[in-house]
């Protein structure tokens, strides 16, 4: 390239960053909750997702996005930027009276934005731990915090069950979960739509927000987990749809759908819009068994299955360069990047954390440059399942990693996948009848696996036996990952929790 080429390119560049360079734009991040792959307009679903349809259409598609395929690993890597086998939240998810949270020393994405001079609220599903008050949002850099801190919080009733272990048997407990900051507020928000209520609290923050401070505003519905529960009017919207789950399934995404126009005119209206940059994400796979669909793509929720860590993601603002409106990214970008990108985008520095595993993934969003990410390490998670077979002779037993440890390592277009892998299945939405549904497990054969999932992105054909160069290179990987992490922390329930000694709530006993 010549002398003249190179500074016509250069001004390009420089052009083009005007539109995204603006000191503190607002950030608005909203994360759905078991939202699938498919189950939005643009991925070529019947549902009707006008607002995010138009917001995306408007944006950048993310369509080599990945996220943990259950909810607590994606909430932590979104506010630490550190993979979970770092922070020890390796095995599975917190659960309502376990004595455990995000560790009270990593340094949040909350705290970075509002030491950049943000005021910072959340709205929303938390599940990152409340067993004691340094755990809570209000200790972790929100200003703010309306919403609950537990996952299958009911729609209406704002209540929390769970199988609680007593003394001599096993309880079924009740617990309310709402809460402004620190006081419980559950019994004046029941009988009224979760999905609608957040909404509303996060339109009177932006309505009530002073422009002498930039905004960021994490909004984390709970829609569309479970129990999902949807006003008649939106699932006679699918009538013809015969499979109730399913129907309920779309009914509840459409009335989430409009919660998010609710909140983009707000901004609208408050004139904050145009500085505005947001990014919308689902945090993990869609649970088929609930109504919810990945199609195409292999298996759901919890699986490292692509189905359950793909999932849709954009980002909308009128700050971007206005010929990516409406374009599609295909570069490799995962949660844990939102961390060092937002602290970019909010001209904030990362000093102070401990080593991220996120990288700064703005280029390549708004300019579509190659990601700097390479490679995504799903898992490692020693406490996983393992199967009879665990002491049967494998050809890779002995090698850089144990196989029988449940692990998933994206590296370019290879997937490696060891150990008990469920959810391996591919299911199509009721809709799509022509297309049978296909399950299986994995037997000793399949105790690793792996896939070219650039040419196969349905995870279709395992190429383990014809690629051992590849595998063993990825094991080696796996090896190094491994000897960084820390022990998982998984503790038992606390009875000290049971809600009936807490005033009937779920919240801090520490």
């Amino acid at each position: 390239m010549d002398l003249k080429a190179l500074l016509s390119l250069a001004f390009l560049v420089k052009a083009l960053a005007v539109y995204t360079e603006r000191e503190h734009p607002h950030i608005v991040f909203i994360l759905a909750d078991d939202l699938g792959y498919y189950d939005i307009g643009y991925h070529g679903s019947r549902i009707q997702t006008p607002v995010l349809d138009k917001l995306a259409n408007q944006g950048i598609k993310l369509e080599n996005y990945y996220v943990q395929p259950i909810c607590t690993p994606t909430r932590s890597q979104l506010m630490s930027g550190r993979y979970q086998i770092h922070t020890g939240l390796q095995h599975k998810v917190i659960y309502p009276a376990q004595p455990l949270c995000l560790p009270t020393d990593e340094v949040t994405l909350a705290e970075k934005l509002r030491e950049a001079g943000y005021a910072t609220h959340m709205v929303g599903k938390w599940h990152l731990g409340h067993y004691q008050k340094s755990c809570l949002p209000t200790s972790r850099g929100f200003d703010t915090f309306f919403g609950f801190y537990n996952c299958a919080v009911g729609y209406y009733t704002y209540s929390k069950d769970t199988w609680f272990k007593g003394n001599e048997s096993n309880q079924h407990v009740y617990g309310d979960d709402l809460w402004r900051n620190d006081v419980l507020v559950a019994s004046k928000y029941k009988g009224k739509h979760k999905t609608r209520v957040l909404a509303s609290e996060a339109q009177n923050i932006i309505m009530n927000h002073g422009k002498s401070r930039p905004l960021f505003l994490y909004l984390a519905f709970g829609a569309v987990h479970v129990p999902v529960q949807v006003p008649k009017k939106y699932e006679d919207m699918y009538r013809d749809i015969e499979n109730k789950d399913r129907r309920q399934l779309l009914a509840l995404t459409t009335l989430m759908d409009e919660a998010v126009g609710n909140v983009t005119a707000a901004m609208e209206e408050k004139g904050l819009w145009d500085d505005t940059i947001l990014i919308f994400s689902s945090d993990n796979g869609a649970a088929t068994s609930a109504g919810g669909s990945n199609w195409p793509l292999r298996g759901g929720k919890k699986a490292y299955f692509q189905g359950g860590i793909k999932v849709a993601g954009f980002v909308s603002s009128p700050l971007l360069p206005p010929h990516q409106h409406g374009s599609t990214n295909t570069e490799l970008i995962h949660v844990s990047d939102w961390f060092p990108t937002l602290v970019r985008i909010a001209g904030g520095q990362l000093n102070g954390t401990k080593p991220l595993d996120g990288f700064d993934q703005w280029d390549t969003i708004r300019h579509n440059f190659p990601s700097p990410r390479k490679e995504i390490l799903i898992n490692i998670d020693p406490l996983s399942e393992r199967d009879e077979y665990e002491e049967t002779t494998h050809p890779w037993k002995n090698q850089n990693f144990d196989v029988y440890v449940n692990s998933g390592l994206i590296v370019g277009s290879w997937k490696l996948l060891t150990g008990h892998q469920d959810h391996a299945y591919w299911r199509s939405p009721p809709e799509i009848p022509s297309v049978q549904i296909q399950t299986f497990k994995f037997s000793q054969s399949k105790v690793l696996s792996l896939y070219n999932i650039e040419s196969d992105p349905t995870e279709q054909v395992d190429l383990s036996e014809c690629m051992p160069g590849v595998v063993y290179r990825m094991l080696e990987k796996l090896g190094a990952y491994n000897s960084s992490a820390v022990t998982p922390n998984f503790p038992d329930n606390d009875l000290e929790a049971d809600p009936r000694r807490h005033g009937g709530a779920w919240g801090p006993w520490a």
